[in-house]
């Protein structure tokens, strides 16, 4: 685990390199170094020590010449040691290391074969592959300098000032200078027409236990973020019963402003059923706006949402280190597996209904998985998301539509996934926590955080920056106040167009107010669907 940074071809200086991959260094507080290949090219790493504590310094030398560095984690390495690559003598016990021998082994072709979240640079002599795992659980980009250099990086930050241009990595794919960027992962739930599998509710509970078994992998602490909405406290009820027995009582942690928040109440009700050791954490509206700018620092977008549930998740993280913990688990990812966002309610038919959710899943790295990771790795926190396992996808997406769909105004979205975990004979969960209805992170710390940050937001940004935003940002251009002041301080810090192409706004659809926020959806039962209005909140 940590962040990453790769310098391809010759006359980069490494004191430089070194202090490009320093800017990364809250992603991996433990451990840090480099090594400068004989063509020049240099690979840095910091590292967050997660698995092998002791031999596990990257960059990691292979079997002969190639170098690799990896930021995630591979929840199949002990198979693929044992299995494919039985033959390989091992430097570390480390997980990264199976993906340099895998690249001895295959060459380009071997990253169906990880079981995991990852971003990865090998390099061979003046041959090289770049990866990122399936969904972009794990962040990448790359870009080019003057000189046609190729950098690869966990956080734009690190090589921002350094390209002539940059981009973000697609998921799912892995780049060399032989193919240029191939598509390895082609699940069948990308057509829509393949979500034809009749409903199967116990496949559906064991894989979502089998991806949580994986993501409890680690020789440090794991925490579990609960929130006391569906998907946090079901991976965290998992968690509960896998880690049971162990000499460790599972931590649980929530955050609001207030033990009234909605999400702290609920969370308390869960964690009090489960039996965690339960940590809430309180802030203030002030507190948020005073870490705006850090937040938008680290996290990289001006998206709104992001920023909203950012500072929450940011402060959280916080708290958790400081705790102890190294790897928490989240809940991420099953909102948009099921169409649990109340606009899709509103879906106009199943098929635009399942088009959505796949949509959702794809873009993903840009949203919420990468505010998860980017607020929680600004302090070495590394946050597992099961609901995004392959396997598990594979099941989930490819349920038959009308299964998944809400029918009325009164249905519970992700109404299959509540049916699965609901076993009154061995329950999960409270009744009222399993059928809660969907709360967007934001909201749920409390409905005065979002209402107040608008207001902050206003007073201080006038009508004539407002009105000049189309001018002064050409490109996605802010139409509200709020998102004004967001795009002005990633601008700050991001001033280059390639930066703000990275970004993509988050916006629900079939509703009135485009205000991400779930409570301009009518179906919220605290609905307030004149919020952030007038304007669109984008």
């Amino acid at each position: 685990m940590g962040g990453i940074l790769a310098v391809i071809g010759k006359g980069k200086d490494p004191q430089l390199v070194k202090e490009l991959s320093g800017r990364v260094s809250h992603r991996g507080s433990d451990e840090s170094d480099l090594h400068i290949m004989e063509n020049g090219s240099v690979l840095a790493n910091q590292r967050l020590c997660i698995i092998d504590l002791d031999s596990g310094k990257q960059p990691i030398q292979g079997s002969k010449n190639a170098w690799m560095i990896h930021n995630g984690e591979i929840y199949n390495h002990q198979e693929l040691r044992e299995g494919v690559l039985k033959h390989h003598i091992f430097r570390t016990k480390t997980d990264s290391e199976v993906i340099v021998h895998l690249y001895e082994e295959f060459g380009y072709d071997f990253c169906n074969l990880l079981d995991g979240d990852f971003a990865f640079v090998v390099v061979n002599g003046d041959d090289y592959i770049a990866g990122r795992d399936p969904i972009g659980v794990k962040p990448l980009y790359y870009g080019l300098d003057e000189r046609g250099r190729i950098y690869f990086s966990s956080e734009m930050k690190s090589i921002a000032d350094q390209c002539k241009s940059f981009s973000t990595f697609p998921p799912g794919h892995y780049y060399t200078a032989k193919t240029g960027f191939v598509k390895y992962y082609e699940p069948e739930y990308e057509e829509y027409e393949n979500a034809n599998q009749p409903l199967d509710l116990d496949l559906i509970r064991e894989s979502l236990i089998e991806a949580t078994r994986k993501r409890l992998m680690s020789d440090v602490p794991v925490g579990v973020l609960l929130s006391g909405g569906l998907d946090s406290s079901l991976t965290s009820a998992i968690a509960s019963r896998l880690l049971a027995g162990s000499d460790q009582k599972l931590k649980s942690f929530s955050i609001g402003l207030d033990a009234n928040s909605p999400d702290n109440v609920a969370a308390r009700k869960a964690a009090e059923f489960l039996g965690t050791e339960h940590h809430e954490i309180y802030f203030s509206v002030e507190e948020g706006v005073e870490i705006l700018e850090k937040l938008i620092y680290h996290i990289e977008t001006y998206d709104i949402i992001s920023v909203r549930s950012g500072v929450p998740m940011y402060l959280l993280a916080k708290a958790v280190k400081e705790k102890g913990i190294k790897v928490i688990i989240s809940g991420e990812g099953a909102d948009e597996v099921f169409g649990g966002h109340l606009y899709f309610r509103n879906a106009p038919s199943s098929e635009e209904f399942q088009k959505e959710t796949i949509e959702r899943v794809q873009k993903l790295f840009t949203a919420d998985i990468l505010r998860a990771d980017k607020s929680t790795m600004a302090h070495s926190l590394e946050a597992r998301v099961p609901f995004l396992d392959k396997d598990f996808l594979d099941v989930a997406i490819r349920i038959k539509t009308e299964e998944k769909q809400p029918k009325t105004y009164e249905a519970v979205e992700k109404y299959i996934l509540r049916k699965a975990f609901d076993t009154p004979e061995d329950p999960y969960l409270p009744s009222e926590i399993l059928w809660r209805q969907k709360e967007q992170f934001s909201d749920g710390v409390g409905y005065n955080w979002v209402n107040q940050l608008i207001e902050y937001c206003t007073s201080q940004v006038s009508d004539e920056q407002l009105a000049g935003a189309s001018v002064e940002f050409p490109y996605n251009s802010p139409t509200t106040k709020e998102a004004y002041l967001y795009r002005s301080i990633f601008h700050k810090h991001y001033p280059q167009v390639s930066a703000a192409q990275t970004v993509r706004k988050w916006i629900p659809k079939w509703q009135d107010n485009l205000d991400p926020s779930g409570r301009a959806n009518a179906a919220h039962l605290q609905a307030d669907t004149e919020i952030a209005k007038p304007g669109v909140a984008v």
